[in-house]
């Protein structure tokens, strides 16, 4: 999701620029739009189910997590502030090399993000028209979102906030079915109302931080926020302040969302396999029956085929900037449609991928290797700032080193913590990485071709 840059004549030259107009309360917004009100609701049954409940706790690690990661996004931003992207502080700060393993990284979450949301959508859409099986829907999920993106449409910045408003809304809605069925159907009592935090039953330090490893899908998105760096005021501030308190604000509305959902339906009854991935519809269901079913449903359904779209033509460009940097087969992924200028080969490409994994994946193991190149992203951003502002840097910042360190540290703990299969599947997609820089760095040497950046 974009808002459109705002732009104004040069006086000197009668050329557009970009004009610096936007506040900081703008930035919220848009950050909250990028990641969306109900962004816990998707993955709230699978990590329920891998936490053995404990979601709100997840949430609320994966905040603090997400939180250093934020200032350290921030303090980059002030450095490239054109730059906006994990790969171009990591290449420029620290070594090509590792900003091309960044963006091989980021690459994965965007062809992986398009294969849950299909997944999720049709798993969703089966549960209220069963007649039609799963593959059916799974076929046209990725028709739409190849038809769209192959004709270049684009949403525009008021149809983002207006659907970001609705859901906020349904999940207004939501709360208040939720605190009418907490207070006159399950009356939680005493120690019954922490069991969302913390539950002895069925805890367990290993569960818990696999979960978190999860959870943070919450937040993917924050860092959308640095892009905005030449149209806002102060961006040496605000995009900063923006990006910590947008992680704030989502964390805090998450762990109220999911909390209540926990209230509702006890962690000691655990999601059936068949109903793990839309879990918090059903929790729906049970406090607002079918009315409320269908309105949350259709929400995360519109929420789901946006996210997948955009990914799907994120990628598509990602691909394309780097086939024109010969990172990728030039002549392939450098192609443009002469009508539509949308990299066609790499929309179809990406639309075989998607639909094969559909069939592959779950809406679990798909999450947790979108999570396992998005923590590769935020330490190597970490590790960026760190370079930058203890060793570099002349600018003096509060707790150059700590922060750094401490965001690095919890993400790396996150990460480790991931399913081992993730691990092992993520692993391979980075050594594949490696080689295919490796022979396109020899093709170019061969031809005596200058060396490019890590990506573009």
């Amino acid at each position: 999701m974009e808002i459109a840059p705002t732009v104004e004549a040069d006086r000197s030259s009668g050329a557009p620029s970009l004009r610096r107009s936007l506040k900081l309360w703008h930035l919220i917004i848009y950050g909250i739009i990028i990641i969306q009100p109900t962004a816990p609701m998707s993955i709230y049954g699978v990590v329920s189910n891998v936490a053995r409940g404990h979601v709100v706790t997840t949430i609320l690690i994966a905040m603090v997590a997400m939180l250093f990661t934020a200032v350290s996004y921030g303090r980059m931003a002030r450095v490239y502030p054109s730059a906006g992207s994990a790969f171009s502080y990591v290449g420029k700060e620290l070594h090509p090399l590792g900003g091309y393993l960044v963006g091989w990284a980021m690459l994965m979450d965007y062809v992986l993000n398009p294969i849950i949301c299909v997944v999720w959508c049709s798993v969703a859409c089966q549960e209220v028209f069963p007649q039609i099986p799963y593959a059916a829907w799974a076929v046209a999920f990725v028709i739409v979102f190849t038809v769209l993106n192959l004709r270049g449409v684009e949403t525009s910045a008021r149809v983002n906030a207006l659907l970001a408003l609705g859901m906020g809304v349904v999940v207004v809605v939501f709360l208040a079915y939720a605190i009418r069925y907490i207070a006159f159907v399950a009356r939680p009592y005493g120690g019954a109302w922490l069991i969302p935090f913390y539950d002895p039953a069925t805890f367990s330090p290993s569960r818990l931080f696999q979960g978190t490893s999860i959870a943070v899908l919450t937040y993917i998105g924050f860092d959308g926020i640095s892009t905005l760096s030449e149209e806002v005021e102060n961006p040496r501030r605000n995009i900063m302040l923006g990006t910590v308190l947008t992680c704030l604000v989502i964390g805090v509305l998450s762990a109220i969302e999911v909390y209540a959902a926990q209230l509702v339906w006890p962690a000691r009854i655990p999601f059936a396999e068949s109903i793990v991935d839309t879990a918090y519809v059903h929790v729906a269901l049970r406090v607002g029956g079918r009315f409320l079913f269908l309105l949350v449903n259709t929400t995360l359904l519109v929420a789901n085929m946006g996210s997948g779209m955009a990914a799907q033509l994120g990628a598509a460009r990602l691909m394309y900037g780097m086939g024109r940097e010969n990172a990728l087969p030039r002549r392939f992924f450098s192609a443009l449609s002469a009508r539509t200028s949308i990299p066609r080969n790499n929309v179809l490409l990406l639309s075989c991928v998607t639909l094969l994994g559909a069939f592959l994946l779950t809406y679990e193991r798909g999450a947790e290797l979108l999570n396992f190149g998005a923590f590769i992203a935020f330490m190597g951003v970490n590790l960026a700032a760190l370079v930058h502002y203890r060793f570099r840097s002349k600018e003096k910042v509060f707790l150059p080193a700590l922060i750094p360190i401490l965001g690095f540290a919890v993400c790396c703990f996150i990460w480790l913590n991931l399913n081992h299969s993730a691990q092992l599947l993520g692993t391979v997609w980075i050594a594949f990485g490696l080689i295919l820089y490796f022979v396109m760095r020899g093709r170019r040497t061969r031809r005596g071709t200058p060396e490019a950046g890590p990506l573009p």
